[in-house]
């Protein structure tokens, strides 16, 4: 078989390559390199079995020919990080919306027979409810959580319309080695290690006592390759979690390290949790990574995040002021 990780020199989509290798897949992989790392599939650079694709989803020649005699699609190519997108907002829309129609409109052209997109739970906002269901309100607060849930709508669209086997996975804030280091002010883990390394302290925003359901990338990873292989997910929209929620000052304390303390930020909810009721009945999926074991396997991976950005409360602030001037009400 042969599957397309778009994405596949990012974060989560070298984990999914290195699961599909795994299991004996021949694997294409394409990437713009705007945040992702040919470093991160490095290991697979000798394989035959793997392609690497230097391609921009959003340009629909660069990547369609690539699809031909394809079985599976794993769509996690996307723009992330919450400033930038308030910052360039048409460059997320054209990344995240223009290129999911590529991605779906070249798969449909060579009869792909399973895409699975990668969508985010940042569409659900602040929910009412906690843990929060599929059906739950979609709020999105800032455009990068748009653009991805209008990703996810053209997906549920094109399978309804053209009958395509396609399923949407909604990470809750997921974790792991080859965690991104780039972008304006980026996620928590990569953050927290590299203030770690440098012996700074860690910036934690509010009091600390926010929650968080921090899923380990290879739980997310299992997650869609059940997803492809199950004729049971198609048309379905699932949420992938931890079945938990951890606060920032539990990683502190986990981590080790002082503190400093930055303002609390507009549009982000004091919790998200997952209710993975769903995909557990549809995939029979549960995660299997706890929290304290994915946090040493951090630790035990911490080298990576040497040469990564060394936030501090003055740079953060900097970086941020559009976060404030933007969502702030």
């Amino acid at each position: 078989m042969k599957a397309i990780v778009t994405g596949g020199c990012g974060f989560i989509g070298s984990h999914m390559v290195d699961r599909l290798v795994q299991e004996g897949l021949e694997v294409i992989v394409i990437d713009n390199l705007s945040t992702g790392s040919v470093g991160n599939i490095e290991q697979h650079q000798n394989n035959p079995r793997v392609q690497f694709v230097h391609a921009d989803i959003s340009n629909h020649l660069a990547i369609e020919s690539h699809f031909k005699n394809v079985d599976w699609v794993f769509h996690l190519a996307a723009l992330a990080d919450i400033v930038p997108s308030i910052e360039r907002p048409m460059e997320y829309y054209n990344s995240n919306a223009n290129g999911t129609v590529n991605v779906l409109e070249s798969a449909r052209k060579h009869k792909v027979k399973k895409i699975v997109y990668a969508a985010s739970s940042s569409c659900y906002g602040i929910p009412d409810n906690y843990p929060t269901t599929e059906s739950a309100e979609i709020r999105p607060q800032y455009p990068y959580a748009l653009t991805k849930y209008l990703g996810e709508e053209l997906c549920m669209h094109w399978h309804q319309v053209y009958n395509m086997n396609i399923a949407s996975l909604r990470f809750f804030n997921v974790y792991g080695p080859r965690a991104r280091t780039s972008g304006t002010y980026g996620a928590v883990f990569g953050v927290f290690l590299a203030q770690k390394l440098a012996g700074k302290p860690f910036t934690v925003v509010g009091d600390g006592k926010q929650t968080r359901d921090f899923t380990f990338v290879t739980d997310v990873v299992n997650a869609c390759y059940r997803a492809a292989k199950s004729e049971k997910s198609s048309g379905e929209i699932m949420n992938v979690g931890s079945g938990n929620t951890y606060s920032i000052n539990r990683l502190v304390e986990l981590l080790g390290g002082k503190i400093a303390y930055i303002p609390k930020r507009p549009g982000e909810p004091d919790c998200t949790f997952a209710d993975t009721q769903k995909i557990q009945t549809v995939l029979g999926w549960k995660p299997t990574i706890s929290f304290e074991e994915g946090v040493q396997l951090m630790l035990d991976h911490i080298d990576y995040w040497r040469e990564a950005p060394v936030w501090e409360p003055e740079s953060i602030a900097d970086a941020t002021k559009d976060w404030f001037k933007y969502l702030s009400k």
